[in-house]
């Protein structure tokens, strides 16, 4: 079975939380975040309900799991406090990591904000060197994330991931995280070329590196440079060109985390697109769903297609908002809830149905005749 999940929560009870969501969701895997990713205050290892969570895990089939390092550690900084923050946090995550029983910490590889990518890459497999140095003790791997390019950051084509592999000693305990979005927006072919973008890795980085797969749509074209993620299907890549990635045969038994946005009226009605999500990937829409489920989405291609509504009306309205300043500020919602109020509108399926279930049809139908 494809080893899929998602991004979940690690809060309250920790590791039982999460993969109490996880499993809501369908999930044969998940990525955690040991705290906030947006700062490095963390709980002791013995709160994190780490047991309970594992019990959970193995009731459910779930053998391997990915921690996430915070967004905000910098191993590239030239400022040596930002600098030594990165290398004492990121050890003592790791040792975090390996209590958690989990083998792969993603991480973003960093940015050398008023230096140059040439010092970057060096200052990064300086930090790397001293993180994995510190951290011998543990059997955790570092999974170098590819970037999306935007700023300063490190990590937005290969051959920079492959620069700082080559510098770093204990270059063994270093993987790869592959993310669909950032790979696309610097600018790799991955919906007509998929296979050329993976020879190419596999010469310069090596396939065997490849420890997890980050699973996004892309809100921007090839090679933007934005990274802003948007469910699967509703972006530049498309349904098609996700299911063939994470059925890839060189990819075959990584496990694959969306990171999908969620989506909502607002932040009150905000819900993941996880479970369905993961269902289309896995062909099980049915088995999840139901067959009522599929009589409303082959409805929502009956109402949309006499108004030439479909994906390319989804990536024109994106370029709308970019483009236009003053709608943007006007009406900033998203194409999804475009759609979502067009649906209410039209009136075509049960009042009964809450907000979230309407959208998980929705994110069903741009996969199209793929899902009846």
């Amino acid at each position: 079975m494809l080893k899929i999940g998602s991004h979940v929560s690690f809060s309250d009870k920790g590791l039982q939380t999460a993969a109490t969501e996880a499993i809501s969701y369908g999930s044969s895997t998940f990525m955690i975040y040991t705290g906030a990713p947006q700062n490095t205050r963390r709980k002791p290892i013995d709160t994190l309900y780490i047991e309970e969570g594992k019990a959970l895990m193995q009731t459910a089939g779930i053998d391997e799991i990915v921690v996430h390092a915070p967004y905000i550690v910098n191993l590239g900084s030239y400022k040596d406090s930002t600098y030594n923050l990165a290398v004492e946090f990121l050890q003592e995550e790791i040792r975090r990591t390996a209590a958690t029983g989990v083998q792969n910490i993603v991480l973003h590889p960093g940015a050398y904000t008023d230096k140059d990518a040439e010092y970057g890459i060096s200052r990064i497999a300086e930090g790397l060197n001293a993180v994995l140095e510190g951290t011998k003790e543990t059997n955790v791997n570092i999974a170098l994330e590819t970037m999306a390019g935007k700023g300063t950051e490190i990590g937005r084509s290969f051959e920079e991931l492959a620069a700082i592999i080559d510098k770093v000693q204990s270059n063994n305990r270093l993987t790869i995280c592959m993310d669909t979005c950032h790979m696309h927006d610097a600018g790799y072919d991955l919906v007509d070329d998929l296979d050329g973008v993976l020879d190419k890795f596999d010469k310069l980085v090596g396939l065997n590196r490849v420890a997890v797969v980050h699973v996004n749509d892309s809100k921007n074209p090839r090679g933007a440079a934005k990274d802003r993620h948007t469910p699967i299907g509703s972006g530049y890549l498309g349904y098609d060109a996700i299911q063939s990635i994470v059925h890839h045969e060189a990819l075959k038994g990584r496990p694959f985390v969306l990171e999908t946005p969620w989506i909502g009226k607002d932040a009150k009605t905000e819900r993941p697109m996880y479970e369905v999500e993961i269902a289309l990937l896995r062909g099980e829409i049915q088995q999840r769903f139901g067959d009522s489920f599929l009589e409303d989405v082959a409805k929502l291609q009956q109402f949309f297609a006499p108004q030439g509504i479909d994906r390319a009306f989804v990536l024109s309205t994106w370029e709308l908002l970019k483009a236009d300043a003053k709608a943007r500020k006007a009406d900033p919602r998203e194409p999804m809830e475009r759609i979502y109020d067009l649906v209410i509108e039209g009136g075509i399926l049960s009042a009964a149905l809450t907000e979230e279930q309407i959208n998980q049809r929705i994110t069903a139908w741009f996969a199209g005749k793929a899902v009846l």
